[in-house]
C-alpha cells in the first residue's frame, strides 16, 4: 500500500489507476461497496486502485469547530482503505491552493497529469472546483476527450435507509452502538497510544490508562461501559470517559479507560477501545470525593451491563450454533460489538432501476452524497 501525500510526490510508478474521490470519512459499509466496485474494474485494467482524499477534510477547513466529528482518523482511515482492497491513497492537503482551481484544472492537475487515471468512480452530484463547475457532467465530457471512463456510484442501503456518516454518527451520539456497528461493518472503536498524565486516578484508587486525542468535534461524549483490547489481544471489561474531565479540567480532548480486574503497566501500548453503553454525560464534581464515588458507581453498572452482555451474547451463539447451516442466509454477518450482539438488517446495493448489479443515480442532497460517497 502506497500512501502519497501531495501531488509533488507523484510519481511515474503512481500514474495509470482506477480511482475515486472523497472523504471516506469511517470507511462504513456504503464506501466498502463503492470499494468494491473500483476493485472490479482495477481487476479489468490489472491496475492499482487509488483511493483520493482530502486533509484536512473540506468541511472541516470551511467550517473548522463547527464541522461534523470524525469517525475515523486518517491513519486508521488509511488501514481500513488497505483493508479494503486500495493499493494507493493519495492525500491532497486541502488548502486555499487546492481549493483555488477551477473545476478543470483540478481534473487535469490531480486525474490526468498526476494519476493518468484508466477509470474513475464518483457520486453523480459530486462536485469540485472553486467555480463550481466541477461536477460529473464535466467529468464525464473530459473523460470522453481524454480516454477514461467515469462512473457513478451505486447506492448501498441498510434497512432501506442510505448508509452514510452522518447516518452513523447520528446512532453513535444516541449511543446505538449495535446499530452503528451495522453500518459499518465493524465495531466502533477509538484508537491511541497510552501515555502519562497527571495520574491523578491512582490518587483515588482508579488508575486510568489516558490516550490523547486529536482537538477536534468529538463524536463521542461522556462515561461509557467499553471493552479495552490491547496490543496483544487481550480484552478486558471497562469503564471510560471521553472528553475534557471537568472535575479536574483539561485543555485537550482525552480517552481515560480504567480497565477492571486488571493490574499492570500499559504506558506506551497502543490500545483499541469498544464503547458498548452510555452511562452518563460528563458532570464538575464538587471534589475529588464526590467524583470516587461517581465512578465506583460507573463501575458497579458497567460491569452489571458487561456481564449480562456476555450471558446474552454466548446464548445467542450456542441458539446459532444449533441452528442447520442449510437455514442461514448466506447474506447474514456478525457485526458484533465485542460483548453485545448486533444483527443485521435488510442491506441492498441498488440502483434507479431496482437491480443490485448496476450502477445507482442517486437523487440525495449534495451532503448526503458525500457522505454516502465521500465522507
Amino acid at each position: 500500500m502506497r500512501v502519497i501525500r501531495g501531488l509533488h510526490n507523484l510519481r511515474a510508478a503512481h500514474r495509470g489507476c482506477v480511482a475515486t474521490i472523497g472523504n471516506f470519512d469511517g470507511v462504513h459499509r456504503g464506501h466498502q461497496a463503492i470499494l468494491q466496485q473500483c476493485r472490479e474494474h482495477a481487476a479489468r485494467w490489472s491496475v492499482p486502485l487509488t483511493v483520493v482524499v482530502f486533509e484536512p477534510q473540506p468541511r472541516e477547513f470551511f467550517a473548522g469547530d463547527q464541522a461534523p466529528p470524525r469517525l475515523t482518523r486518517l491513519r486508521e482511515k488509511v488501514r481500513l482503505l488497505r483493508d479494503f482492497g486500495a493499493e494507493q491513497v493519495l492525500v491532497l492537503p486541502f488548502n486555499d491552493a487546492l481549493r483555488s482551481l477551477t473545476g478543470r484544472e483540478f481534473i487535469d492537475q490531480v486525474l490526468i497529469e498526476g494519476l493518468g487515471v484508466k477509470h474513475l468512480v464518483v457520486g453523480d452530484d459530486f462536485r469540485f472546483g472553486c467555480d463550481r463547475r466541477g461536477d460529473f457532467a464535466l467529468l464525464a465530457e473530459v473523460g470522453s476527450e481524454q480516454g477514461f471512463g467515469v462512473e457513478h456510484t451505486r447506492t448501498f442501503t441498510v434497512d432501506d435507509e442510505r448508509v452514510s456518516s452522518t447516518r452513523v454518527r447520528t446512532l453513535l451520539a444516541s449511543g446505538n452502538f449495535s446499530a452503528a456497528a451495522r453500518l459499518l461493518g465493524r465495531p466502533y472503536s477509538l484508537h491511541g497510544r497510552v501515555v502519562r498524565d497527571q495520574q491523578l486516578g491512582r490518587t483515588i484508587g482508579v488508575p486510568t490508562a489516558n490516550l490523547p486525542l486529536l482537538p477536534q468535534p468529538l463524536t463521542l461524549r461522556g462515561v461509557f461501559a467499553v471493552v479495552a483490547e490491547l496490543a496483544s489481544g487481550e480484552r478486558y471489561p471497562a469503564v471510560a470517559n471521553v472528553g475534557f474531565r471537568p472535575t479536574v479540567g483539561s485543555e485537550r480532548p482525552t480517552l481515560e479507560v480504567h480497565l477492571l480486574d486488571f493490574s499492570g503497566d500499559l504506558y506506551g501500548q497502543r490500545m483499541t477501545v469498544f464503547p458498548c453503553a452510555r452511562l452518563r454525560g460528563e458532570v464538575k464534581f464538587d471534589d475529588l470525593k464526590a467524583l470516587k464515588a461517581q465512578i465506583e458507581r460507573d463501575q458497579a453498572r458497567a460491569r452489571h451491563y458487561l456481564t449480562a452482555a456476555v450471558v446474552g451474547q454466548n446464548s445467542a451463539d450456542q441458539n446459532s450454533a444449533d441452528q442447520d447451516s442449510s437455514e442461514q442466509n448466506s447474506s447474514e454477518q456478525d457485526y458484533s460489538l465485542p460483548l453485545a450482539s448486533a444483527p443485521l438488517g435488510r442491506e441492498t446495493m441498488s440502483s434507479d432501476t431496482g437491480s443490485s448489479n448496476t450502477i445507482s443515480s442517486d437523487s440525495s442532497s449534495a451532503d448526503d452524497a458525500a457522505d454516502a460517497n465521500n465522507g
